[in-house]
């Protein structure tokens, strides 16, 4: 996400488990008849290669369900058995990788990095893929390799979670204090969907931190008026943003309902500690 708030890349950042929709009885194949005269009536090979791999698609999509309920160990060996299946299975690759990074511990991650690879060795055109491990390398700290996958992957066109990966790449150039790089990206990513949320977020603080009121406030209004749409609660990191607009528009009614509204809504949230700290000491700016 620079003195800007950015809060926490980790819970920001988008990697995505593709859940696929299959309708795949996972039992045991029949045996096959035999005729008459005893010949031996063998399963079509393209058959069984299809029945492969749709016991890998089934136990790939029943592993990203598992790490998306916390339940790694199931899931884990959900994709043993879908790369028994089929070996050459890119996506269980991929899901396999996002549960070691997931999982967290230092061996784990470190072993995420060889799955994600063997993804795009066997399909180059996984996008999906290079998004994740573009993910997994900004978190480590990697950002030139990161930025190669995430432009990759944001200049796929047809690829469902492009505006994603174009997000991704711009919150890699923040972790870089590289904000005229990732205004860019984040422009980008709005023209290509207008609901970009991450990217009009980000937004809001760089343009803050220009001191650029106006446009500040219209991408503060976006959300604001998205949530309510859609019934949902306004974030904290969004009502800390709106105190900070406020200051610098010198509207003390409203920064002063904004800021019962955080300090009562998210009493816990580290956007309510900065605050009260400068409530303490209102002189300075609010970061």
């Amino acid at each position: 996400m620079v003195t800007v708030h950015h809060g926490n890349y980790g819970k920001i950042m988008k990697y995505l488990v593709i859940l696929t929709t299959l309708t795949v009885l996972l039992t045991a194949c029949q045996s096959t008849s035999q005729n008459t005269t005893s010949v031996y009536q063998g399963t079509d090979p393209s058959q069984r290669k299809r029945d492969k791999m749709e016991l890998a698609q089934a136990r790939t999509a029943l592993a990203g369900q598992y790490i998306s309920q916390r339940q790694l160990d199931a899931a884990k060996r959900q994709l043993d058995e879908a790369m028994e299946a089929e070996p050459r299975y890119a996506p269980a690759y991929d899901m396999m990788g996002n549960l070691l990074r997931v999982e967290g511990s230092p061996s784990n991650v470190a072993k995420a990095e060889e799955y994600f690879k063997r993804a795009i060795s066997l399909d180059p055109n996984f996008t999906q893929a290079r998004n994740n491990y573009g993910v997994y390398l900004s978190e480590l700290g990697r950002y030139q390799e990161a930025i190669e996958q995430f432009n990759i992957a944001g200049s796929t066109l047809g690829y469902r979670n492009r505006v994603g990966a174009l997000e991704n790449l711009g919150l890699t150039y923040l972790k870089m204090n590289n904000p005229a790089a990732a205004e860019a990206v984040f422009n980008k990513a709005m023209e290509t969907e207008r609901g970009a949320v991450v990217a009009k977020m980000e937004m809001i603080d760089i343009l803050i931190n220009r001191r650029e009121s106006l446009k500040a406030k219209e991408y503060f209004d976006d959300l604001r008026a998205m949530a309510q749409l859609h019934n949902q609660p306004i974030p904290p990191r969004l009502i800390y943003q709106g105190i900070r607009l406020n200051i610098l528009q010198n509207n003390r009614q409203e920064i002063q309902r904004l800021s019962s509204q955080l300090l009562s809504q998210y009493p816990l949230s580290d956007e309510a500690k900065k605050l009260k700290q400068w409530l303490n000491n209102p002189t300075g700016a609010l970061q």
